[in-house]
């Protein structure tokens, strides 16, 4: 392949590029699910194919471009005309968070682990699981997150209140599905018998009945049991 052969590959591609992510709208870029992520690595794919595989036709490149692209578009106006193709396409949300407490089913069917949780609840400025009421991990693979009523964020010089009392700057995590993070309570200066007795206080048995548990900001105990029966 010459310079000048690659320089008109090169410039095809981008144009072809260019144009048909046009034509498909932004939705590969800001509500990118499973499907439009899989359309997005495939035109890409094709594109570079047709710019740096000499076996591989001008011709054939467009067409395979115009073709995936037309498959994509045809796809998206099943999702938005078709509530059940949308499950299929788009699959549904996931409440992960309901009324306060971890559904782990819903945890293993989504694949999300506890770090990747709270990672995601962190980007939404929450720092607790306490703090959540719901949380619905979406089709885009984005978490949405409602906070229970009194962790909504509320002017403190309209309640007239100050700022209550902390013992810890950050809530953190000491029990993760029934082991017990021995390293995080030192750091509190805890250890577990101090965690064993909070436990039973709370009517649990056994560190393995709990999926997770954390010492909050003011030295209190959140406690998730596996079961989902602890209030």
């Amino acid at each position: 392949m010459d310079i000048m052969e690659l320089i008109l590959r090169i410039s095809i591609g981008f144009l072809a590029l260019f144009v048909l992510t046009r034509i498909m709208g932004r939705k590969e870029i800001s509500q990118m699910t499973f499907f439009n992520f899989v359309s997005a690595i495939a035109i890409g794919s094709i594109t570079a194919n047709l710019v740096a595989n000499q076996n591989f036709s001008l011709r054939n490149g467009i067409i395979a471009l115009a073709g995936w692209s037309a498959f994509t578009l045809i796809m998206d106006l099943i999702d938005i005309k078709s509530k059940q193709a949308r499950k299929v396409v788009t699959g549904t949300p996931i409440t992960v968070i309901k009324e306060g407490k971890i559904i782990e089913d819903a945890m293993q069917k989504s694949r999300l682990d506890l770090d990747s949780l709270k990672a995601m609840l962190r980007q939404k400025n929450v720092f607790s699981l306490k703090d959540v009421d719901y949380a619905i991990f979406e089709t885009n693979g984005k978490l949405s997150v409602m906070k229970k009523q009194d962790k909504q964020s509320v002017n403190k010089s309209d309640m007239m209140v100050g700022s209550q009392p902390t013992t810890y700057p950050l809530a953190t995590e000491v029990v993760s599905d029934g082991k017990i993070l021995s390293q995080n309570l030192s750091k509190l200066n805890l250890d577990n018998a101090w965690l064993e007795k909070q436990l039973q206080q709370a009517g649990v048995d056994s560190v393995e009945d709990v999926f997770y548990a954390e010492v909050q900001q003011d030295g209190s105990l959140f406690i998730d049991s596996k079961d989902n029966l602890l209030h």
